[in-house]
């Protein structure tokens, strides 16, 4: 499956929209990569940063939500991994599997990506975006 057309590739820039349509999208393509990669609802608060159940429901029932800065910073990484993982793995469903099979590359230590995203920190989603980043050369 993949996410819908102009999430990832849309043809205006998300800079050019108002902050709340740029926060509905962002966390409409969190959660469909959320549901590709069989995300907890803890692990995706821990990804977005948010210690709020209620306010993440809250969010994803507006059409229009104005997302703090640092849950956009996470959500923008969370989608260059994604993307980085389709062109990396065109295999759709290994893509999803990758980021929770344990990688022996230092970064990991033995651990999956999605361990080291879930440590809470922003550094951590860059950290494996670079990684991948890099493997695609």
């Amino acid at each position: 499956m993949s996410l819908p057309s102009g999430v990832l590739h849309g043809k205006r820039n998300p800079s050019e929209q108002p902050p709340q349509a740029a926060g509905a999208v962002g966390l409409r393509a969190f959660t469909r990569i959320a549901e590709l990669w069989h995300l907890s609802i803890a692990e995706q608060l821990t990804l977005l940063g948010l210690s709020s159940r209620s306010t993440f429901f809250k969010w994803r029932k507006e059409s229009q939500v104005r997302l703090p800065r640092d849950t956009l910073e996470r959500i923008s990484y969370i989608l260059g991994i994604y993307k980085a993982l389709q062109l990396l793995l065109p295999d759709t469903r290994a893509a999803d599997e990758w980021i929770r099979r344990p990688n022996e590359a230092a970064v990991f230590g033995g651990r999956s990506a999605l361990d080291r995203m879930l440590s809470g920190n922003v550094s951590d989603l860059y950290i494996v975006r670079q990684y991948l980043d890099a493997q695609r050369g």
